[in-house]
């Protein structure tokens, strides 16, 4: 899956360092000896992310992987004799010291699943990826992210509603994530970074092989402002069959995967289904019934997709977060529909506890009038942060 570098004597210097740091747990991103060889056993041709989830699961670890006889290797689903092959030859086809100097050189970060840098959201998986190459850095306040995805031939109906709601949610605090393709996903990452916020790419290639080639600048521009992500080497060519296996990553980082414009058969679809199977949210934004840009959003919404007209619909629709975040301003947040509160708000919000609370400690926490806060308890109420328990008390939801 890789091409060799070819390297002159500065070079052959520069990947025998890369390698010593490697071993000593400070190459890019791989941590411990561990990492090295989940590296060198992802890039293996043959072994996709289920497969190699389903020898991990069998053998514990990937030193277990090179170590076990063929007859076990035969045993895991999806290995054949040409995988076991692969895995016997591992050490004389991937040259992990070449992928590690590549990154240095590119300041891309090799993040393996045991790192404190792999994306939280992407652990509920089942087949998530093991190894990931970061251009950029994904924080914690990028578990507070919409993705949006769409057709490549989209309407200029479908490029401005994706632009827009990128923007508006990029204002709000909200981490976009896209595919960084032509279309509906060029324009969302362009709103995302026009609204002064976070953005994240998903490859379907290497970082060396940005698909399409006129959107290198853009890829660039996209890790100043989050993070491009690929589970693929640096040198691994765009193919077909890599985009669909990408967009379980799109939707996985995801609270929400938002649908601008797509046809009855599309690639964003794939992604909404993956959501789907995720119990993440699925929206869509509708569109005219004759277009056929929208027939794949407009199926969906009779399927049951959240119908969205503005950013506020978005918000509503995000619900509870699977741990608190942090963000930029030093508010914890528990559900992402918090984003929309102003001060007030989220000073009442505070003083409530997961736990029955008296309205009247509320009131007291707060500092504001009674009523002011029965007023904006009621608001937290419609937009399902709060529960009433009775006339008098009051808990967080």
């Amino acid at each position: 899956m890789m091409e060799s570098i070819e390297a002159g004597s500065a070079e052959e210097r520069d990947l025998a360092s890369d390698s010593e740091s490697i071993s000593a747990g400070a190459g890019p991103g791989c941590s411990s000896d561990s990492a090295i060889e989940t590296l060198r056993l992802a890039m293996l041709p043959g072994i996709g992310p289920r497969t190699l989830t389903a020898l991990l699961e069998s053998f514990g670890d990937p030193a277990s992987v090179f170590a076990a006889p063929d007859h076990q290797l035969a045993s895991v689903h999806g290995v054949g004799p040409k995988v076991i092959t692969a895995i016997r030859s591992a050490k004389d086809t991937i040259d992990v010291d070449a992928i590690a100097h590549w990154c240095r050189r590119e300041r891309v970060e090799i993040v393996s699943d045991e790192s404190d840098h792999y994306p939280r959201m992407l652990s509920d998986l089942p087949d998530a990826p093991p190894i990931l190459f970061v251009d950029g850095q994904v924080i914690e306040e990028d578990e507070i992210a919409v993705a949006i995805v769409g057709t490549r031939h989209a309407t200029v109906y479908g490029l401005k509603q994706a632009e827009h709601l990128a923007y508006s949610l990029s204002r709000a605090g909200v981490t976009v994530v896209s595919g960084l393709a032509r279309g509906i996903d060029a324009a969302a990452h362009e709103g995302a970074m026009a609204g002064g916020g976070r953005t994240i790419a998903v490859l379907g290639s290497g970082h060396g092989q940005i698909y399409p080639k006129e959107h290198q600048g853009m890829a660039k521009a996209v890790a100043a402002h989050g993070a491009v992500i690929s589970e693929y080497p640096p040198y691994a060519k765009p193919r077909a069959g890599m985009f669909p296996q990408r967009n379980r990553i799109i939707a996985g980082l995801a609270l929400a995967t938002l649908v601008v414009e797509a046809p009855d058969r599309s690639g964003a679809l794939i992604t909404a289904r993956i959501a789907m199977e995720q119990n993440r949210e699925v929206l869509a934004v509708p569109g005219p019934v004759t277009s056929r840009a929208s027939r794949g959003c407009n199926q969906l919404i009779r399927d049951g997709a959240k119908l969205i007209q503005s950013v506020d619909d978005i918000l509503e629709e995000l619900g509870p977060m699977r741990s608190p975040v942090q963000t930029a301003d030093g508010h914890q947040v528990r559900n992402a529909a918090e984003l929309k509160l102003n001060e007030l708000e989220r000073k009442v919000l505070g003083a409530i506890d997961p736990e029955s609370t008296p309205i009247d400690q509320v009131i007291q926490r707060s500092g504001l009038p009674a009523q002011r806060v029965i007023a904006i308890i009621s608001v937290l109420e419609m937009r399902r942060l709060i529960r009433r328990l009775s006339g008098q008390y009051v808990s967080r939801i």
